[in-house]
């Protein structure tokens, strides 16, 4: 199938608080990551970076008024893809080889027995990830995910600084086992990455960790936590944030006793 050249690769919104999140449209939603960007006093604060196969620095110039530092919450190829455009890389140790020698599965065509592929059962027949072109001559099946080497790295309680925002970087593996997300404690603000997001969380992915998951949940759930900007999909509030969390402990235990269960059978 012959694809169309996007016009413009990028969507963007401004939201409250100045803040603009940032998304790709003609990516599959499944790989459609929330990219958000925070100006401060003394320097903006850039969350992920979408799949990279458009320029996020180009698309997005008008925003960087002063010095850019980009974060990534993980190094799944939908979040890490524009790092390598940025002098300042930011991530959790423990994903740092992900970023430094991307995986080869990290790809836009996918087959079968892709890990991807089982959460994506509408996927077209030329198991695409992409429904348009972001340049004449792209190719999607020559496409690889640029490295980008860190330029430092963040801990548990650690603060990013902007100047006259402040950002506690929680570290909460389950997702990944570097999953990190960043908390203003001024005003509620969680960019929570895909620790969680109003869709269907991915537990049982390569290096997902359901024991890790439930502490990581649980210590969100103790947060004074107004809002949460997430990886994928729309924002919301607190409410349906502990909703979300309960069911999620809720399965994985009796998922557990399950097992346990099964265990103990003779």
């Amino acid at each position: 199938m012959a694809l169309k050249v996007a016009g413009s690769w990028f969507d963007r919104r401004t939201l409250a608080d100045g803040i603009t999140l940032l998304w790709e449209p003609h990516v599959h939603p499944m790989l459609r990551c929330n990219i958000w960007h925070v100006p401060g006093r003394d320097r903006d604060l850039l969350i992920d970076t979408g799949l990279g196969v458009g320029s996020l620095r180009e698309a997005a110039r008008d925003l960087f008024h002063k010095p850019v530092c980009a974060v990534a919450t993980h190094s799944h190829l939908d979040h890490m893809g524009g790092l390598h455009e940025f002098e300042c890389r930011l991530c959790h140790a423990a994903e740092a080889p992900y970023f430094i020698q991307p995986d080869s599965d990290n790809r836009l065509v996918i087959d079968d027995d892709h890990w991807l592929a089982m959460y994506m059962p509408a996927l077209n027949a030329d198991r695409l990830m992409i429904d348009a072109l972001p340049a004449p001559g792209f190719d999607p099946a020559l496409w690889t995910l640029p490295p980008a080497v860190p330029t430092g790295y963040l801990s548990d309680r650690d603060i990013v600084d902007l100047g006259d925002r402040h950002f506690e970087v929680l570290h909460l593996p389950g997702h990944s086992p570097g999953s990190i997300a960043l908390f203003e404690h001024r005003t509620g603000t969680l960019f929570s990455g895909d620790v969680v997001y109003d869709g269907e969380l991915l537990d049982a992915i390569p290096r997902a960790n359901i024991s890790d998951y439930a502490t990581s949940l649980q210590r969100l759930r103790d947060l004074p936590i107004e809002v949460v900007h997430a990886g994928h999909e729309a924002s919301f509030g607190p409410e349906k944030l502990l909703v979300m969390i309960d069911t999620y402990l809720d399965r994985w235990d009796r998922d557990m006793q399950k097992l346990r269960h099964e265990q103990d059978l003779p």
